[in-house]
């Protein structure tokens, strides 16, 4: 077995045994047992007896993300040269040992294994599958990134990939959305393995994920990716106010037409450098992409010079109004031209 298993903890019951037990007799020969500043250190002082499992230890809970960075930083400096990879999985038993095994088989340079759960399943708690469904539609939507289990804690990567994810930003529960995320800018391929879908939907079942907090992280991430279209919209429809008035002396056509020029090109400016450092967080260089971004930036100006001028034209509405529409549509298709053709990698996605 070439690849380590990572096994992040806070507040352990008896399943972290069968975890760690099962994980020994699919042959993982190294287990990194991360204890996330838990009230008692039984079971990780009993575990620490096991040759085969490392224990490493924060005095205080830093959450889930922090926790995978600390396996992943010792694993690089320890284990790296002797290991292929990790593979992460839950410590309460809710990854069978045979799907952790199948998801480290996965795993080849520049992959992200994801083992993806049946949503349609009986025994899968409404909660659940209402949350995946959102969070799937929202990354499909804003992501550009078609994946069936979003949630997943079951994951594993190669040596090259982990040196890009240890400095991916979050230390909780987003950190794991982030991960996602960044697969368009890194390049990076996903798999998706199918596993098998394991609930214990009781009341002594404990849960590490508070629902309201950390799924008001992820959707801030996700809001992110909008915002900078956002400011540039502001300052178009600004820009495109003031020179309407401006040029109020003039035909509506070239009144409209001039308005709309002068502010895209101002808008297009601050877009594109708020998105090519900060949104996509684009590798390439300005020269690469620049001059499809200004080919997108033109062809949008035309539609939106038509679409204003069409509108006010046969409805006789207000024009900044009818800009606002206009841009709203244009703004849903540039933006996803700009995420997978101007700033991003192409990736390739495998179900085994």
């Amino acid at each position: 077995m070439k690849i380590c298993a990572v096994v992040p903890s806070l507040n352990p019951d008896d399943s972290l045994i069968e975890v760690i037990t099962g994980l020994k007799e699919k042959g993982f020969k190294k287990i990194i047992l991360i204890n996330d500043g838990s009230e008692s250190d039984e079971y990780f002082n009993r575990l620490s007896a096991d040759e085969s499992v490392i224990v490493l230890t924060h005095e205080v809970n830093k959450g889930k993300g922090r926790a995978m960075k600390t396996a992943m930083s010792y694993y690089l400096e320890n284990l790296a040269d002797e290991y292929e990879g990790v593979v992460f999985c839950d410590a309460d038993n809710q990854h069978s040992s045979v799907d952790i095994l199948k998801c480290a088989e996965a795993v080849s340079e520049n992959t992200l294994v994801l083992g993806v759960r049946d949503f349609s399943l009986d025994n899968v708690p409404k909660r659940s599958k209402m949350g995946n469904r959102t969070m799937s539609f929202l990354f499909k939507v804003i992501g550009g990134l078609s994946i069936s289990d979003t949630q997943t804690g079951l994951r594993a990567m190669g040596n090259s990939v982990i040196k890009d994810y240890i400095n991916v930003k979050g230390e909780r529960f987003e950190y794991e959305t982030n991960m996602l995320l960044e697969t368009k800018r890194l390049g990076t391929e996903i798999k998706e393995v199918k596993i098998e879908t394991i609930y214990e939907d009781t009341e002594d079942h404990k849960s590490n994920f508070d629902t309201f907090k950390d799924s008001f992280r992820i959707f801030k991430i996700l809001i992110a990716f909008v915002s900078s279209s956002v400011i540039s919209c502001v300052v178009d429809v600004l820009m495109f106010a003031i020179f309407i008035k401006v040029f109020g002396f003039l035909s509506e056509e070239i009144q409209i037409f001039l308005a709309t020029a002068i502010a895209r090109v101002i808008s297009s400016i601050v877009n594109y450098f708020i998105n090519h450092k900060a949104v996509f967080k684009s590798r390439s260089d300005v020269k690469a992409t620049i001059w499809r971004y200004y080919l997108l930036c033109i062809v949008q100006m035309l539609f939106a010079y038509l679409g204003v001028y069409l509108l006010v034209h046969f409805t006789h509405f207000n024009e900044v109004l009818m800009k606002l529409l206009t841009d709203f549509i244009l703004f849903l298709v540039s933006f996803q031209i700009q995420r997978d053709f101007i700033f991003q990698t192409k990736r390739k996605k495998k179900v085994l």
